[in-house]
């Protein structure tokens, strides 16, 4: 049991220069007995408004180095504080605001959000277990208007799906990523690198791209980069949610459509998912 999203704005100030986190946390706990369940006996049960309090106390009193940290944080304090709690699992996600830039000078203490991708994180710990952490972005759209096809797959009476060797590649990308003995890491130049191999896999080189031959191959080059660079990162998951767009006849308006007007196919819509890890 626990209490899903608290809400807050953590404001801190240095000097004129303001930073802000806004976030949304989601705290669950399970005790070492099962009393209130069986017998209505709540005399180890922690309220759930309770556990809300500790962590905006928490937010107060540690501030927010990171979102990570701040779900470690969380952890290890119902875990060291009540001995009757076996199990605690926190989910942190993140309102992107960034620091607003006027002619280049950043703002001492305006920001916009810009809605690029969340980053969320989880850490869960078993009591005598370790500590697990997890990062992650989700609600990340992502376009690249060529260099994508799909072919040569299976057919048979009930395909009527043509080939293409030049289509529009675009999806919602989910991205949760694990860590593995987690030591002094900093969690946001971790996270600021994977964010920049998705993107560099996804589109490629920027002055000439990259050909994707699937979504599937997408996700599975997403995955060998972050791999391949970020070695503190032990299993990624990747979920790609596709969006189509078909090209609108326009011959009954007297007109050729050379991909230029494009209409979303809004649903159904396909979706790619693969879980990869070190050996």
């Amino acid at each position: 049991y626990g209490k899903n999203t608290i809400k807050f704005l953590r404001l801190h100030r240095e000097g004129k220069k303001h930073f802000v986190k806004e976030v949304e946390v989601c705290t669950h706990l399970r005790l070492t007995s099962a009393q209130e369940y069986l017998e209505g006996n709540n005399s180890l049960v922690i309220p759930t408004d309770t556990i809300k309090n500790i962590v905006l106390v928490l937010a107060k009193k540690n501030g927010i180095p990171s979102l990570e940290q701040f779900a470690i944080d969380i952890c290890n304090h119902f875990m060291t504080t009540f001995c009757q709690v076996a199990y605690v699992k926190t989910y942190v996600q993140e309102v992107p605001w960034q620091r607003l830039h006027e002619n280049g000078v950043p703002h001492i203490h305006s920001f916009i959000c810009v809605p690029d991708g969340i980053r969320f994180c989880e850490a869960e710990q078993c009591r005598n277990g370790p500590l697990v952490v997890f990062a992650g972005i989700k609600d990340l759209k992502l376009m690249k208007t060529t260099q994508s096809g799909f072919e040569g797959f299976y057919k048979n009476e009930h395909t009527t799906l043509p080939e293409r060797h030049d289509r529009i590649l675009c999806g919602e990308l989910f991205c949760k990523w694990s860590y593995g003995e987690c030591k002094d890491f900093d969690f946001d130049c971790i996270w600021n690198k994977i964010r920049e191999c998705i993107l560099e896999a996804f589109s490629g080189p920027p002055d000439c791209g990259q050909y994707s031959p699937s979504y599937q191959k997408t996700v599975n080059c997403i995955q060998m980069l972050v791999l391949s660079k970020v070695s503190q990162v032990q299993v990624i998951e990747v979920v790609l949610n596709n969006t189509f767009y078909n090209v609108l006849d326009m011959k009954n308006l007297g007109l050729t459509n050379d991909k230029e007007v494009l209409i979303p196919v809004e649903a159904p819509y396909g979706s790619c998912a693969c879980t990869l890890g070190r050996k």
